[in-house]
């Protein structure tokens, strides 16, 4: 079948049906996988190269078409209705029939290039653990059940910051081996396991990104499909099998020229994606917040005493006011355990925001405590505490603080109803058996 080979130097036998095939499957990951979006452009010429952005370069190697404000896969039905209207126009208009181991080859390029760019890039924030950062001291104080299955999927391998790098290096071993013709089976091989399981638990655990890896799986296997009957042949058959080592014949200097550029192009903007997503990495990574908290706070807090319009309120677990403990991350972040209702942020924390308040990774996805970010002004003692979560962003809290001592912070000041609070904060000093260990003796 001339689908599963591109001949040397002689015309492949293509059927009526295959050449109706390949025009459709032409069309559509041309539409798919081609920047054909004005937009991107804008995008892409508007990079500075003198100060890169991780997040721009990372967002163009995730480009999609998008059509009349469509989300999800409803693009990719009008990108198969485009390319079925222009198949069957294609057959009328054609004065004489195309080469079509030219356009098979020529179409087996493109997308070997727009998966590898899609899976580099995806390896390179694993690789510099960015995707999946570590819990946050106030995500350990978050019982299990307050997470949704998502940020839970996420933890498990953000804990294991080595096993993350691990999957990055898998990943961008398997975009390498699409640059070559002969390693691409192997890497779409790869890509099928890899990205068909991260497919699998994006639509399990619900991660959102369940369009896209669908898009990079359907791109892998539309590639491997071209060696399956060899690979049948050999592997279930057992019997000898020559593998199909076409090569191209570029007889035109200009086109060599182009292929040489494009090649250069590619190569230059993935050393850019590495170098700017290390960068991230290294100086402020962007799913979490970058301002430093307050000095000497980082810790978990009991409320030993708490006090709404001058009552005190005695320790709860159920009224609504009162504050039951309270966490101070190392970034300008604090979380306060209420029993309050919460509408969770629905969303996967996974953009790229310059404002912490906007940086909601560690809040997204989870319910069962409240998330602040604050500002603090060291002179004056006061912080400003505004709620992270868009459903709740009427929450603020305007401050005073004292730190009669190293384990103890007072709060004093007025909530967005004018309601004075008063909070005394005892940090409490515990072992986490996630860094602790089951290999030493543990004594808490």
């Amino acid at each position: 079948m001339s689908f599963f080979n591109i001949s040397n130097g002689r015309s492949s036998e293509w059927k009526r049906y295959e050449k109706a095939a390949l025009r459709f499957f032409f069309i559509y990951f041309i539409i798919q996988a081609v920047p054909l979006d004005w937009k991107f452009y804008r995008h892409l010429f508007s990079t500075d190269l003198l100060h890169l952005n991780f997040y721009g370069l990372f967002s163009l190697s995730k480009y999609a078409p998008q059509f009349f404000g469509i989300t999800g896969f409803g693009n990719w039905l009008v990108a198969a209705a485009i390319a079925a209207m222009g198949t069957v126009v294609w057959q009328f208009v054609q004065k004489r029939e195309p080469d079509y181991d030219a356009l098979h080859y020529w179409l087996r390029v493109i997308l070997r290039y727009r998966l590898a760019i899609g899976i580099i890039a995806y390896g390179l924030i694993k690789l510099f653990p960015l995707q999946m950062p570590y819990p946050s001291l106030s995500n350990l104080h978050t019982n299990y059940g307050d997470f949704f299955a998502w940020k839970i999927y996420f933890h498990t391998i953000g804990i294991t910051q080595g096993y993350e790098t691990f999957l990055g290096f898998v990943e961008i071993l398997a975009g390498v081996l699409l640059f070559f013709r002969q390693t691409t089976t192997f890497g779409t091989g790869i890509i099928l396991g890899f990205t068909g399981n991260v497919l699998a638990a994006n639509f399990a655990y619900d991660a959102g990104e369940q369009v896209y890896s669908a898009y990079l799986v359907v791109i892998a296997l539309f590639l491997f499909a071209y060696d399956v009957p060899r690979l049948y042949n050999l592997l279930v058959q057992q019997q000898y099998t020559i593998a199909n080592k076409f090569v191209p014949v570029f007889r035109d200097n200009n086109l060599k020229k182009v292929r040489i550029a494009l090649r250069a192009a590619f190569v230059l903007f993935v050393v850019l994606l590495g170098f700017s997503t290390y960068a991230n990495y290294t100086s402020g990574p962007y799913k979490l917040p970058r301002t430093p908290g307050l000095k000497g706070s980082y810790g978990y807090y009991n409320v030993k005493q708490f006090k709404l319009n001058g009552e005190t309120i005695p320790y709860s677990v159920t009224d609504p006011n009162r504050w039951q403990n309270v966490v101070f991350e190392k970034w300008a972040t604090i979380s306060i355990k209420i029993a309050k209702p919460i509408k969770p942020d629905s969303d996967t924390g996974g953009g790229y925001y310059l404002n912490d308040i906007d940086r909601n990774f560690e809040s997204a996805g989870v319910g069962g405590r409240r998330y602040f970010a604050y500002t603090h002004d060291t002179v004056a003692k006061t912080i400003v505490l505004k709620n992270k979560n868009k459903n709740h962003a009427e929450e603020t809290f305007n401050l005073t603080y004292t730190q009669p001592n190293d384990s103890t912070i007072i709060l004093k000041g007025f909530n967005e109803k004018k309601d004075s609070v008063y909070a005394e904060l005892n940090r409490i000093t515990r072992k986490y058996m996630l860094f602790e260990g089951r290999r030493k003796p543990v004594k808490l």
